[in-house]
């Protein structure tokens, strides 16, 4: 899936019931994250800690969905890993997570190729995460190796810039940002109209070059 690219309506069924995509996501963002298997430590503390982190992702308006290529009977046995791990979970495992035994969603959302789906040393490759608008459009996408953990704490931050300049589209945010800090006026807003944005100022920040384009502000 490419960033832009709208997310099909998939069916699938989950352990939380069979969902349909677009009507599962009604008008909240989605983080769609998948796994090369079930009962794979790693993936077991993501699972883990994207649960326990679930009232962030609830602040965001943003809905959680695990993908696995295991059957539904392997998910609920893993679930019961997970909270056995992660003690820190409130109450039930609150998000659902996809049965794809035949890899068929894996390769229609571009995690895989038609013809390598029944590679299982390919099939390990599945650890991508996609940030998903309300409209059903991939907004970012990030992949992982089996070796790296995904760090829920930038998971939230993406959701949180992204959110920003959706309501804010005259800036961008940072390397490093977080919010409350200073965010970049995009060089396409002229200083006089960004004086009319931002009236309680920015900064201009001065470039041996002599091109202006560096302008910044936390007054947003």
């Amino acid at each position: 899936m490419r960033l832009g690219q709208t997310v099909p309506n998939f069916e699938a069924d989950t352990t939380k019931g069979p969902i349909k995509f677009h009507e599962w996501q009604g008008n909240s963002w989605v983080v769609l994250f998948s796994h090369p298997a079930d009962f794979t430590p790693v993936c077991t503390t993501e699972l883990g800690r994207i649960a326990v982190h679930q009232p962030e992702f609830a602040k965001r308006n943003t809905k959680c969905l695990a993908h696995s290529v295991d059957a539904l009977n392997s998910h609920v046995d893993w679930v019961n890993d997970i909270k056995s791990y992660c003690l820190d979970i409130p109450g039930d495992f609150p998000y659902p997570i996809i049965a794809d035994p035949t890899r068929d969603l894996a390769v229609s959302l571009g995690m895989l190729d038609e013809e390598q789906k029944k590679d299982p040393e390919v099939g390990k490759t599945i650890r991508a995460l996609f940030i998903i608008s309300p409209d059903h459009k991939v907004r970012l996408s990030m992949f992982y190796p089996m070796s790296t953990g995904r760090n829920v704490d930038e998971i939230l931050r993406t959701i949180d810039s992204l959110q920003l300049t959706d309501r804010l589209k005259v800036v961008a945010t940072p390397a490093n940002w977080t919010p409350g800090t200073k965010v970049m006026i995009l060089p396409t807003v002229t200083d006089d109209e960004a004086h009319k944005l931002f009236p309680k100022g920015f900064d201009k920040v001065s470039m041996p070059s002599g091109v202006n384009y560096v302008r910044t502000t936390d007054n947003y």
